[in-house]
């Protein structure tokens, strides 16, 4: 990545934790709180300029304090109570002229800086680049009124989608707007992105870099701790 380009991170830390029980993202894991994973390795990233971090209100002061004795360079804002809301609440934490912005989800704590560098390498030559594994199961589309299957689409075509995701900053704000404008709301920036016709890559992520949604999700993050901690 040629570094006239300045880069952003949002690391996405607002959710209410409804489908785990609590907000899994200040939980510990080991011996620190599983947001820390992931913001621990968009501060190692070289290429990463600015990090915002976006948190529920009622505890923006507390992280705040506590991100500050990571890094003084991570910009603790209210998020909002949706994703989309988060992430626009990140843009106008990150300076005006970042150039391109990388989105990422507190709850998957096992990204690593080679993907982190590969998503916003990726973007560089495209609207957006988004991190993805290939699906190893067959896919089959059903009607949802009664289950009954409808078609089984080629597991081929099919990728599985993560983040970090990475976007030109101006693009990602148009789409964000067109979205917050029309009422749509949508799971990944990448889909607002589409929907406008703009090109966006894939990059293959890790299994790893899962997204921790329930008690058996954390269980296997435990287990990925013990063994990395070997």
């Amino acid at each position: 990545m040629d570094k006239e380009y300045k880069i952003g991170a949002i690391i996405v830390a607002a959710g209410s934790g409804l489908r785990f029980g609590e907000r899994k993202q200040f939980k510990k894991l080991g011996t620190k709180p599983l947001y820390l994973y992931s913001l621990q390795k968009f501060i190692d990233c070289n290429s990463i300029d600015e990090i915002v971090l976006a948190v529920p209100k009622d505890l923006r002061n507390t992280i705040s304090n506590e991100a500050s004795k990571v890094s003084p360079r991570i910009n603790v804002v209210e998020g909002g109570r949706l994703w989309q809301g988060s992430v626009l609440a990140g843009i106008d934490g990150l300076s005006a002229d970042c150039d391109i912005v990388c989105v990422h989800d507190a709850a998957r704590p096992f990204v690593s800086v080679d993907l982190i560098q590969k998503t916003i390498t990726a973007c560089e030559n495209n609207d957006g680049a988004v991190a993805a594994i290939p699906s190893n199961d067959t896919v089959k589309e059903i009607n949802t009124n009664n289950n009954h299957i409808k078609r089984t689409i080629p597991r081929e075509t099919i990728w599985l989608a993560q983040t970090p995701q990475a976007f030109h900053q101006s693009q990602l704000k148009k789409a964000l707007f067109y979205a917050k404008d029309n009422k749509i709301q949508v799971t990944d920036e990448s889909t607002l992105l589409e929907s406008l016709e703009y090109s966006v890559i894939v990059v293959e992520g890790s299994r790893d870099n899962f997204k921790i949604t329930t008690p058996s999700d954390w269980k296997l993050a435990e287990l990925i701790l013990e063994r990395n901690n070997d």
